[in-house]
């Protein structure tokens, strides 16, 4: 039990992080923070495919994700739950994985 405590948390963290974001332009803190600049497209395909399916990240992905930061990746992934070709999906459930991954 002590895990899902932690994994509650953690759900809270991001949901918080996530309304603070929104106040702004998702384009604009993309620009302000250079994301489209930190990530090779391969591994942005790779990070997204283990984020909204159920797929494990490589090491060296996982390597760049960690340069990509925070801010860049969860920006990414809320706007792309705002796109209507993604509607579909349960945001919650994406935020976990965007958590785990």
């Amino acid at each position: 039990m002590p895990n899902l405590n932690v994994y509650s948390v953690l759900v809270v963290l991001f949901l918080t992080c996530w309304a603070v974001m929104a106040t702004k332009e998702n384009d604009q803190i993309i620009k302000e923070n250079n994301c489209e600049t930190k990530m090779g497209l391969p591994c942005v395909l790779e990070t997204f495919t283990a984020i909204f399916k159920t797929v494990s990240i490589s090491n060296k992905c996982c390597s760049e994700l960690l340069t990509f930061g925070k801010v860049c990746q969860s920006t990414l992934v809320k706007r792309t739950l705002e796109n209507h070709l993604f509607k579909s999906l349960n945001p919650t459930t994406i935020i976990v994985k965007n958590i785990q991954t």
